[in-house]
């Protein structure tokens, strides 16, 4: 059976459609990796800057201990800033010391706002 003029027009919309939200997927992909990115360069930034500043030391300081998740503040349990790896080169959370900011963040939830 041939197939008509509708059912090719519907195909075709149906392959369009599928295209479309394959380009809006790309696109939400990109922005989101774009941003992750951009967390990521202005993260290091601040913990570059707290080890050499100890005004920007005590604000990340702040930040992290009202981090509103607990999951996260445990994160930077034992973290200085400037203490970010061991000088060895080690990734296993261990302290590495030497930072500008000797407050180790608090295990304890933040107070209140």
């Amino acid at each position: 059976m041939a197939e008509t003029e509708l059912e090719r027009a519907e195909k075709r919309y149906a392959q369009a459609k599928a295209r479309l939200l394959a380009l809006k997927n790309r696109a939400a992909t990109a922005a989101r990796k774009m941003d992750t990115r951009r967390k990521v360069i202005l993260g290091g930034a601040l913990v570059d800057l707290a080890g050499r500043d100890a005004t920007a030391a005590a604000m990340l300081d702040r930040l992290v201990r009202n981090l509103p998740r607990e999951q996260d503040r445990k994160a930077f349990v034992g973290w200085t800033p400037g203490g970010a790896l061991p000088e060895d080169g080690a990734a296993d959370g261990a302290e590495a010391g030497g930072g500008a900011s000797s407050a180790a963040v608090p295990a304890e939830p933040a107070r209140g706002a």
